[in-house]
């Protein structure tokens, strides 16, 4: 009786255990284990600034990058009174950072010129010495261009100063507005001896 029993009892537990095993197999076997590119994270798509590369061409610029204006006119038109506004500066005091007829730096001079005639430029000196065109020799240089300089005289640098030409009286005499560190905002000659040597580039806005 108790044989009778147990062998049953046995093949019923068998069975189950049997069965456990087999239906967890076919799970495993339904689930494989990821590949290696699964694995691997797409470090192209997360790369920073990949997902801006893919915008299109004229989607808005981001609002950080600033807006810069050009004149109603033609440019030409618009200098004697650049030229103008320029010499009302004259004998403001120079200050690092100023914007005003209280005190005003190099690069803050053409910026605020500029304003006063509802242009707005750059305003500092590195991005006005990118903005517009190049002069291609100094004999090229007009009234309205913008000229630059560098520290030391002689030598490669940062540009350092700017200024707007005022007149163009011969290849001599170019005579530029800026602001002085040590005199406050003058004209002066780009071919003196202090300036010549360290003049670098002039660039026609617009």
């Amino acid at each position: 009786m108790k044989k009778q029993i147990s062998i049953p009892f046995l093949s019923t537990v068998c069975l189950f255990v049997l069965s456990v095993l087999l239906f967890s197999c076919d799970t495993l076997r339904k689930n494989p284990a990821p590949t290696a590119h699964a694995r691997k994270p797409n470090t192209t798509a997360r790369r920073p600034g990949a997902a801006l590369a893919r915008r299109p061409v004229n989607n808005r610029p981001p609002t950080a990058k600033p807006s810069y204006s050009r004149p109603s006119g033609n440019y030409t038109r618009e200098v004697p009174q650049v030229v103008e506004v320029a010499r009302t500066y004259s004998g403001t005091p120079y200050r690092s950072g100023g914007n005003d007829k209280n005190g005003i730096d190099c690069s803050g001079l053409i910026c605020s010129v500029y304003s006063e005639v509802g242009i707005k430029v750059p305003r500092i000196s590195w991005q006005q010495s990118e903005f517009g065109t190049e002069v291609a020799g100094i004999e090229q240089i007009k009234e309205g261009d913008w000229v630059f300089f560098v520290p030391e005289a002689g030598k490669e640098g940062y540009v350092s100063h700017a200024g707007i030409v005022t007149d163009v009286r011969n290849q001599q005499e170019i005579i530029f507005i800026h602001a002085s560190t040590s005199r406050g905002v003058r004209e002066d000659n780009l071919f003196s001896t202090y300036f010549k040597g360290r003049f670098v580039k002039a660039m026609r806005p617009f």
